[in-house]
């Protein structure tokens, strides 16, 4: 079985699919030592160790480079955050894709958020995208590619729930393989919308939407936690730079 094969198949096993979010290297490097059983890089998290804002600020063949180290490096699927693709035409997004997928990942996360102005992509425009890079993968040999499709319906919306529902179903139609919804945090919500899609449900870590078990039983099969790790290791980097400073002492660095 390859990491393809592998990666599609954690989506339907008995157990959520709790992903390890890495920002370099060594963070997939511990998360993997860990027992996370896949990686997936975070965007923004990869953007703040370069010194630059989430939002396809870096150039793209850098941040394809890291992700290109983590996937060469560890044994287990990695998926790889291209943000909206790094493109502005449709060709540009694909080709995207494609030098994604040859660098080794089993899978992509990609949404449907304007880059360039406020607001979403429309329903359909997005949907020929989604058409257009699944044809593309399966032409090259990528058959399974997971393309997990990233709505923000619920970072940009007023009373997201119909709207989150009518793009995911289109999504799937047009070749996504599961749906990914930062934001959506509310039970009721999760369970209509897992009820209603004929995807996996991708949803990310937020303060009060933490527990695997709870969201198993909810429906959802996969779990993230995007940044929020990376920014904690940037905050306890930063703590303890000023303490260096603020004490002149290196004692702490020493203490359990």
């Amino acid at each position: 079985m390859n990491k393809i094969q592998e990666f599609n198949e954690m989506h339907f096993s008995k157990d959520i699919l709790f992903l390890g979010n890495a920002w370099d290297l060594l963070s997939a490097l511990m998360l993997e030592k860990a027992g996370f059983k896949a990686i997936g890089t975070t965007s923004w998290g990869i953007a703040n160790s370069l010194g630059f804002a989430d939002g396809e600020l870096i150039d793209f063949d850098k941040h394809l480079g890291i992700i290109k180290t983590i996937a060469k490096n560890v044994k287990i699927p990695v998926s790889a955050d291209i943000e909206a693709g790094y493109g502005e035409d449709m060709q540009t997004i694909v080709e995207n894709v494609l030098k994604t997928a040859d660098v080794g990942v089993a899978g992509i996360n990609i949404e449907d958020s304007l880059k360039k102005q406020k607001g979403l992509k429309e329903i359909s425009k997005h949907c020929d995208l989604l058409s257009n890079i699944r044809t593309a993968l399966e032409n090259n040999g990528y058959k399974n590619f997971y393309i997990n499709a990233r709505t923000d319906t619920y970072f940009l919306k007023q009373n997201p729930l119909l709207e989150t529902i009518e793009r995911a179903k289109a999504y799937v139609e047009s070749g996504a393989s599961g749906i990914f919804i930062p934001g959506l945090i509310e039970e009721d919500e999760i369970n209509e919308i897992t009820m209603n899609i004929s995807a996996p449900l991708n949803v990310l870590s937020l303060p009060g939407l933490t527990n695997c078990n709870k969201l198993k039983e909810l429906g959802v099969r996969r779990f993230s936690f995007g940044n929020a790790l990376s920014d904690k290791v940037i905050a306890y980097l930063e703590k303890n730079a000023g303490e260096l400073l603020e004490f002149m002492d290196t004692s702490h660095l020493y203490e359990n």
